[in-house]
């Protein structure tokens, strides 16, 4: 709202300006007035005054004639409704009528209602890739993060006005896919998953394959012979593959339907691998970026070596293998292309992947650029760090093998009684995963008995609903209200408290809404100028709501969906604050009374519109 006061008063200057040939400032710099509890915006003239007197080698000293400036502008930017201006000491302070501004702001969201904040459309693409799971493994704790920030991303984008493709990148072959394969055929042939545990089973069917191979390395003969099955394409070995990937795929389906993610597109490693070996014989070693030490070595990109580079900055990565096998970076590299190809309009292509990968994925990008592709420089790496989890949320008798990107972390040592501040570190394969179907279990059944506690007198259909709504919006919350790039600590009475910085706190402000509304019979009165005196809770509660928009245009910028998540917990504040100092239903007067339920009713809308952009569900009732 203060933008579009900003934007009004700058044109007006400027024509004023124009009109008596004064040269415009070279930077347009608006501040906040003087005086607590006020709207409205202050401009300093005193730039626009030196550049004048030097253009017209004017005599006057540069306060005095800002201070005139000043004063022949207060009258023409008051020609604006409900503005109120003061020329102070070479400054320009205008004020907006606070009744005015505060009908003005309401009127705004109610009117919006689902879209206050959304921006209008840029006619601009990105795409966002997120998740990259691999199949025939778990989906476990470690994996939340990356789904859920990208899910907030692409939410967050979209309202700023963006086309969002929504990308995932499956990794259906390697190493792993083969020994679960020889585990299932030598020891579970014909076994289906069960419908509801189907990542549980299959995972459950890898981390057995690890386990006999640990116990009976005499297999391991028979892995490779899998392999080389494998590599020739044997249709009854391929059909099994598709078969049990599918499986993983559906597994994968029950967990985005559970936390609202959908994809607009699904990329596969398995269509990357041979495009990628094609790549590297067919360019990338003719142009000289790649060098073939084949057989005694593997392929590399000597990327410093080649731009010159003295100080280790780009390194040198393996391209393919000295047995021609393909790793990740020569299935990354066409995946890039294949992307552009199909969406050419992308400004920007979104990487959500683990911090650990950065100099990884600089190197990537970095060839792409010495390829000669001209839309290298809109790649773009969204880095995360690591989820640490307390020891007793660990179960160590699941071992599950990390790739590199799959951030998980756990204490080696903590136990309930040490305070939590055991060494934390990242798990490794011998340290084991949490999986979600047991972690979800755990949330839902903390919210549960939170909602019993609140209000036992709900239905239990309606308690198990709110419940999950509870659940995922403490996990959610708590993977995205921390910088990208920080560590998140997990911990269920955080994420679960009602009067902290958590998801709860800001759910249970929207139900306080929902609730006074019911009280007042539902209906939200007509548009109504305030004529009491605002109350700073007031006010402030106002001003949560005016910045809004502004903030979701901060967030889409910045790529953090903290800044959504404060805004959400500081409108989730002020309303509380409201709630406890301004009456509402039992307000002195029917247009105090009415404007205050319109504000209810605006900050109710404005709480759902900032949850949904972190995918998480507003009750109403708790």
């Amino acid at each position: 709202m203060l933008e579009q006061l900003q934007r009004m008063v700058q044109d007006r200057i400027r024509a004023y300006l124009r009109e008596h040939d004064i040269p415009e400032p070279a930077t347009w710099r608006f501040s906040k007035p003087p005086g607590e509890g006020t709207w409205g915006i202050s401009f300093a003239l005193f730039p626009v005054a030196a550049a004048e007197v030097r253009a017209k080698g004017l005599s006057i000293p540069v306060p005095q004639r800002a201070q005139a400036l000043a004063e022949a502008l207060r009258p023409v930017v008051e020609q604006i409704p409900g503005v109120r201006a003061e020329a102070v000491r070479g400054y320009l302070n205008i004020y907006l009528d606070p009744h005015h501004y505060g009908r003005q702001v309401v009127d705004a969201v109610l009117t919006q209602g689902e879209h206050y904040g959304r921006a209008p459309r840029r006619g601009e693409r990105l795409m966002v890739e997120f998740s990259q799971p691999n199949t025939h493994k778990a989906f476990h704790v470690g994996h939340l993060r990356n789904v859920i920030l990208g899910e907030s991303i692409c939410r967050i984008l979209d309202a700023a006005g963006y086309d969002v493709v929504r990308a995932n990148y499956l990794g259906d072959i390697g190493w792993h896919v083969i020994k679960w394969l020889w585990n299932y055929l030598k020891f579970h042939p014909g076994e289906e998953p069960p419908e509801e545990y189907k990542t549980r089973w299959v995972s459950d069917l890898y981390v057995e394959a690890n386990r006999r191979l640990k116990e009976h390395p005499e297999y391991e003969p028979e892995v490779r012979a899998l392999f080389q099955r494998w590599e020739a394409r044997d249709p009854e070995l391929v059909a099994l593959w598709e078969k049990t990937r599918q499986w993983s795929i559906e597994g994968f389906e029950q967990i985005y339907r559970l936390l609202d993610v959908h994809f607009d597109r699904v990329y596969y490693e398995s269509e990357m691998e041979e495009p990628g070996k094609a790549l590297v014989e067919e360019k990338l070693i003719p142009m000289g970026i790649a060098r073939d030490y084949r057989p005694e070595g593997p392929v590399v990109v000597p990327l410093d070596e080649l731009l010159g580079l003295e100080k280790p900055t780009y390194r040198t990565y393996v391209v393919l293998r000295s047995d021609g096998t393909s790793l990740y970076a020569t299935k990354d590299l066409p995946l890039a292309i294949k992307k552009f190809e199909e969406y050419p309009d992308l400004v920007r292509s979104i990487y959500v992947i683990d911090v650990r990968q950065s100099l990884y994925m600089k190197q990537i990008f970095k060839t792409l650029e010495l390829m000669g592709y001209p839309w290298a420089d809109r790649l773009y790496h969204l880095a995360y760090e690591l989820v640490l989890l307390p020891a007793n949320m660990v179960q160590e008798a699941e071992e599950v093998e990390l790739e590199p990107d799959e951030s998980i972390a756990a204490s080696a040592a903590a136990s309930e009684g040490d305070g939590g501040k055991a060494p934390l570190k990242a798990a490794s394969s011998r340290e084991g995963a949490v999986l979600l179907d047991k972690f979800f279990t755990e949330a839902h059944r903390r919210a549960r008995a939170i909602v019993e506690e609140k209000n036992p007198s709900l239905p239990d259909e309606v308690k198990d609903q709110v419940a999950w709504q509870v659940a995922l919006g403490a996990v959610k919350y708590t993977m995205l209200a921390r910088e990208n790039t920080r560590t998140v600590t997990f911990d269920w009475e955080k994420a679960l408290d009602f009067k902290g910085n958590a998801a709860p706190t800001i759910q249970y402000a929207h139900v306080r809404c929902a609730s006074l509304l019911r009280r007042a019979g539902g209906a939200i009165p007509e548009s109504v100028t305030p004529t009491h005196e605002l109350h700073p809770a007031e006010i402030q509660l106002i001003s949560e709501l005016a910045a809004f928009p502004q903030t979701v245009q901060r967030a889409a910028e910045e790529y953090k969906p903290l800044h959504i998540t404060n805004a959400a917990f500081r409108l989730a504040q002020a309303f509380n604050d409201f709630y406890d100092r301004c009456p509402v239903l039992s307000a002195e007067d029917e247009t105090t009374r009415a404007f205050r339920l319109r504000l209810v009713a605006a900050t109710k809308q404005t709480l759902a519109n900032a949850l949904r952009l972190l995918g998480i569900e507003a009750p109403e009732v708790m």
